[in-house]
């Protein structure tokens, strides 16, 4: 056999070799193939039934808001804060809470958007000096003393926008209001001083000086608590300032917290969580780390007491349904 016929047996040996192993290799990437993506149409099966089933809770939530809130918050004066920080999705979530606080009787004296820039470092000075210049007299003198922006503007705001029920109202507020244009936006009448407070609050903030303004919110909210007025915060999710206030033994014992304001059934746990407190009972209401509950446990009108069931218990199309308890 020449040189030459030896090369191209060899060639045709291996390339014959080649095809017969390459034929399970093949086979099996098919196989893999067909896994994948057989398992990938699983998931987005399961993700659509789980967006079904969401859209079905929160229908069943909103036809049953009115039921549950009817009456929760009659004769009551609140006012809605909304901390901005996520644009649409804070936005919304505030408005949806005010008109729950309405469903339930209550009147919404005022609903203030605050501005980032009110928890920046760069903004302190200027926040103390405002408040300064605009506290009106009766009010002035008790402010807190020390260099805290936050804590002084956020005293005076207190000061003039909440109370117990029945306090009289502090002239100087839309003088006030307007003094902070920059750092806010308000609507309503502010005739009354809010006995109750929903803080509206978005996604943690992000950076290097992410804690800090986090700080200054749990500030802000104080603020507000020793003012007299009963504050619910209500975040889009369970971390930054609900977490701050979960994780703080005093404001924990005192304040009511919900972590899933973006959803109907968070927006009606905020309202039936203000009924609550300003009856005295604390709840830490939703779904995230630090909550007892999914709604608060509340006094019907037939003296008993109901709860939402924890877990939800499954009702017609996987909705969630109210337990009566004796």
């Amino acid at each position: 056999m020449s040189l030459a016929a030896a090369f191209l047996a060899l060639a045709i040996g291996l390339v014959v070799g080649t095809a017969a192993a390459n034929g399970p290799i093949v086979e099996n990437l098919n196989d893999q193939v067909v896994k994948i993506s057989n398992e990938k149409q699983q998931l987005r099966n399961e993700l659509d039934q789980a967006q079904t089933e969401l859209g079905k809770n929160e229908g069943f939530a909103n036809e049953s808001a009115s039921r549950l809130l009817a009456g929760t918050l009659t004769g009551r004066n609140t006012l809605v804060i909304e901390l901005q920080g996520d644009g649409g999705r804070v936005d919304r979530a505030a408005d949806e809470v005010v008109n729950r606080l309405r469903l339930a009787g209550a009147k919404v004296t005022g609903h203030i958007k605050i501005k980032d820039d009110f928890f920046s470092a760069a903004a302190n000075d200027e926040l103390l000096d405002l408040a300064n210049a605009s506290a009106p007299p009766g009010v002035a003198g008790a402010l807190p003393g020390g260099v805290d922006g936050v804590e002084r503007a956020g005293a005076l705001l207190a000061a003039l926008l909440s109370g117990k029920a029945d306090a009289p109202q502090v002239e100087g507020i839309q003088a006030v209001l307007h003094a902070y244009k920059d750092f806010l936006t308000a609507k309503g009448e502010f005739d009354k001083p809010a006995d109750g407070v929903v803080i509206v609050a978005g996604p943690p903030p992000s950076g290097k000086d992410a804690s800090e303004r986090i700080a200054r919110a749990r500030t802000l909210v104080t603020r507000f608590h020793l003012a007299g007025g009963k504050v619910v915060v209500a975040g889009l999710s369970a971390a930054g300032l609900v977490a701050a206030v979960r994780t703080d033994a005093a404001l924990a014992k005192s304040l009511s917290t919900v972590d899933n304001a973006s959803a109907a059934s968070g927006q009606i746990a905020a309202a039936l969580a203000l009924s609550e407190l300003l009856d005295g009972k604390v709840n830490h209401c939703g779904t995230g780390e630090g909550a007892t509950g999914f709604l608060p446990k509340w006094a019907p009108s037939n003296g008993g007491s109901v709860r939402a069931a924890e877990p939800f218990t499954a009702g017609p199309g996987g909705t969630w349904v109210v337990e009566a308890l004796p």
